[in-house]
């Protein structure tokens, strides 16, 4: 296992620095998250598995980089391709209930774990498998897609990947596991940790829901318990399953995202608490030079965040 890598302490000041060539900056950031992505594909061929397990908590860039790792696998002449676990869902009357009465999305038991080990065990003898396609407008699946990994790799992804119940019925050394996650934690003046890789997970999942999933930061910051006690119940136990750390840090998004919080309208919904915890993380990056938009690359895994616009 090769999950032992500590955060990292960067300095707003060494930011500040690199932001004085904006274009030099994003573009080494850029080329930084894709060598790590190459690097961890490489690594992937090299085992010999053809099953992938990707985790990682809520904004950690996972779809996308999934997503990325298919393509260079692919260039590099393999088939590739994505299955996220989000199309296993159990479906509408059939979730767990939280002790409140709602839904309970982020159990393991959210999911239909008869169909997943069906797919997986035939993926894992015939390299194809009919999974199903979840449409959440209707909270069922409807209608089925072929996952077709003969001769190449399977990327599934999604909140359960690492946790051995969806794996248990194959062979021990029969998957690649990988956490996506951030290293990246940042440093006030006197060396103490003043932005934290959970603050900027909730800038990204403010910014994405608000753009691409019609919720208020209201909505988003009175999920945002539930999403953490989810990750430290979920998520973080299995991270040493983990082969490799996907690290998903962009360093220069810190200057990226004040700009794009403040641009958000105001959300008459929020309550006296969530108006003061917005404000916290919007100060938490004030100090930071900024940049605009514009600068992120069409094909950045950024964009999973802030969409194709260039505001």
């Amino acid at each position: 296992m090769n999950v032992a890598q500590r955060k990292r302490f960067v300095s707003r000041e060494l930011i500040a620095l690199a932001a004085g060539q904006p274009k030099q900056f994003a573009a080494l950031c850029e080329q930084q998250y894709h060598q790590r992505i190459q690097t961890i594909a490489r690594e992937i061929l090299a085992s010999g598995r053809h099953i992938v397990m990707l985790t990682g908590a809520s904004a950690a860039g996972k779809t996308t980089s999934a997503h990325k790792l298919a393509e260079v696998i692919s260039t590099a002449g393999r088939r590739s391709v994505v299955l996220s676990l989000d199309d296993f869902y159990a479906g509408a009357g059939r979730y767990p209930k939280n002790p409140d009465g709602t839904d309970d999305y982020e159990s393991l038991q959210s999911l239909d774990l008869p169909v997943l080990h069906r797919c997986l065990q035939e993926l894992h003898r015939d390299g194809i498998c009919q999974a199903p396609v979840f449409d959440f407008k209707i909270q069922q699946a409807n209608g089925v897609q072929t996952i077709d990994c003969r001769g190449g790799v399977v990327i599934i992804e999604g909140l359960h990947a690492l946790n051995p119940a969806l794996t248990e019925n194959l062979p021990e050394d029969a998957v690649f596991c990988l956490y996506a996650g951030l290293r990246e934690e940042y440093a006030a003046p006197d060396g103490s940790r003043d932005l934290a890789t959970r603050d900027i997970r909730l800038a990204r999942r403010l910014i994405r829901d608000y753009l691409f999933r019609g919720h208020g930061p209201s909505f988003t910051l009175g999920l945002w318990g539930h999403v953490c006690a989810g990750e430290d119940r979920y998520i973080k136990p299995y991270k040493p399953r983990a082969d490799l750390l996907l690290d998903t840090t962009h360093s220069y998004e810190v200057c990226l995202w004040h700009n794009v919080l403040d641009s958000m309208p105001e959300d008459p919904d929020l309550t006296l608490s969530q108006a003061r915890q917005m404000e916290a993380l919007r100060q938490k990056f004030v100090h930071f030079p900024s940049l605009a938009t514009s600068l992120v690359p069409q094909q950045s895994m950024l964009r999973e965040f802030i969409g194709t616009g260039t505001a």
